[in-house]
This record gives C-alpha cells, structure tokens and sequence, in this order.
C-alpha cells in the first residue's frame, strides 16, 4: 500500500482509465465536473492510507448542505469509482466509501410522471403525420430516446417484426454503443409501429448514417429539437398541459408509458426488464414496482386468507 498517494491521485488514475475504455464524451464531462467541483477541492490533498469512513461521510453531509441529493450520489458513486481504482493498484487495503450509504428521502421527491392511457390514446390521435413515426414507436417500444435517435434502417426487421438496439446517439450526437450490456436487445414490433415505420421509410430523409428518425439532411436529430419542435407543441395541441400551460412531461415519459401498459397487460416484470433494456430487475421493481400492484386483486387474495384460516 502507498502512503503518498492522495484522493486526486486516485481520481486521475479513475478518469484516465475512463479514457482508456472510451466511455462517452457526456460520460467522462460528468465525471471530470464531479472530480474538479467537488471531490477535489474538498478532499482531493488527503492522503488514501488515513482516509477512513468518517471522512466519507464528512465529505457527503457538506455536499448535500450545498447541492441535491441527486448531485451527491453522483459524486458519491464518482468518489467510489475512484477509490475502487486505487484499491486496483493496491495503493489502499479497502474502499471505505463503498460503507457509506446516501440514506433515501421520498417523502418530498416529486411524483414521477407517467401518463395515462387517456393521454396516451390523446397524443397518438393529435399527433402530426411527420412526427407519427416517432412518436408511436416510442410508446410502444418503451426506447430511450438516445436509442431512437441513432436507430438505423437495417436494424428494423419487418420479416421478423423485431427492432434491434446496437447503438445510440449522445447529447452531443456522437454515434456509440447501447448504454449498458443489457441495453442491447431486440424489441418486438406491435402492429401500428410496423405499419407506420413501413410507411415511414419512402419519405425518411436519406442520410450516409442511414437512421430512422434522422434530421431534415439525413443527420442525428438533436434531443432539444425532439422536445422542443415535437413532443411539447403535440402536449399542448393535445391539452396535456400543467396548471400553467407548460407540457406536462418530458420524453422520457414516453418510455413510462409504454412500461405502464407492458404491466397492464400482465407481463412478467422479467419481460419488461429485458423489453426496458433495465440492467437489473431490482431497477424494474426501484421504477415500476408501483404498477404490478393492483389493490383490488389484493382485496381478493385477503379475503381467500381468511376463509383458508377460518377453515384449517
């Protein structure tokens, strides 16, 4: 073990191997940001081999006196990483961040917004025929939209009715990788989104990237086009608006929309993870658990309790 080493050594090792394994150029801004606002001019001198969980935990009550919870856990999963990448080297015995847990407060998190199936029926009968493709293959497919943006022709099999997901577009329009292993999957096709994407495919502008839902010129659409100059007009062409007239929700809804309507249906959560591309079925649950409850078969299964009781 080194006793020279310090957490900004640490953190350069962690961003350097960041580099080495080409992770995203949105990726890496958010990971140097973590490092040079907040991990390094808090605690980037002290020393790895005294480090110890206090510290930690220090370094994470200052943090949330001054930011979001959301921000802290970030950085908190930063400041592992790079711990983990010092414990690699062997120039620390352990992570003692990996014991230091951001406890969970829902009680005044926002309601996470999903919309229902009136909405749902509103936007896919309002929306504009140029925007249609899109927006119907969002619903049903449940696609982040990065994976939309950089959806290509060859990966859409209409002898197979399947859409297959091997890449995706970054906030900076940078062609790459899925997000994650699990990522990588191959979505079935309901009927309406074969229908309108065959459709779709005679007047797609053409492009050397050969995408789906491409810009005017053939090139990776941009996410503030999508929201400003798509979903958002179709929200208030709909009337699906807030108390002030803003669009009710983001594009990512669209994602928890069509999880909503894989679990009305009564598909088993292991299928909405895998549909969902979901790196775990503890995410599934984390986002969705909500929805695979239903209160009144609940009612039902209480009511079997009792009269197996009453009878034993």
């Amino acid at each position: 073990m080194s006793n020279t080493k310090t957490i900004s050594d640490a953190c350069k090792a962690w961003l350097k191997r960041c580099e080495r394994d080409e992770l995203e150029r949105a990726t890496l801004r958010s990971y140097r940001n973590h490092v040079d606002h907040h991990i390094a001019p808090a605690i980037g001198e002290l020393c790895l081999a005294s480090l110890s969980r206090a510290d930690v935990r220090d370094f994470v009550d200052d943090m949330l006196d001054k930011n979001s919870r959301a921000m802290t856990d970030k950085v908190l999963r930063s400041l592992r990483s790079a711990l983990n990448e010092a414990l690699d080297r062997e120039w620390i015995d352990n992570n003692v961040a990996l014991s230091v847990k951001l406890r969970r407060s829902s009680r005044n998190a926002p309601d996470r917004v999903i919309p229902t199936k009136d909405e749902i029926k509103t936007m896919l009968s309002t929306v504009p025929a140029r925007h249609r493709p899109l927006i119907v293959t969002a619903i049903y497919t449940g696609m982040r939209m990065s994976e939309l943006r950089g959806l290509r022709w060859e990966d859409v099999d209409f002898s197979r009715s399947i859409i297959q997901v091997r890449q995706r577009a970054d906030r900076f329009n940078k062609i790459g990788k899925p997000k994650s292993r699990s990522s990588r999957r191959d979505i079935p096709m309901a009927p309406s989104v074969k229908k309108v994407l065959m459709a779709w495919k005679a007047d797609c502008p053409e492009g050397e990237m050969d995408l789906v839902f491409p810009n005017g010129i053939g090139n990776v659409e941009s996410p503030s086009n999508i929201s400003n100059r798509v979903l958002y007009p179709l929200l208030i062409d709909a009337g699906i608006v807030k108390a002030d007239g803003k669009p009710k929700f983001s594009f990512h809804a669209l994602r928890h929309a069509a999880a909503s309507l894989f679990i009305e249906q009564g598909w088993p959560a292991k299928k909405v993870q895998t549909i969902l591309g979901h790196s775990s079925i503890t995410m599934t649950f984390d986002v969705y658990g909500h929805l695979f409850d239903n209160a009144e078969d609940d009612v039902d299964l209480f009511a079997k309790l009792e009269a197996d009781l009453e009878a034993a």
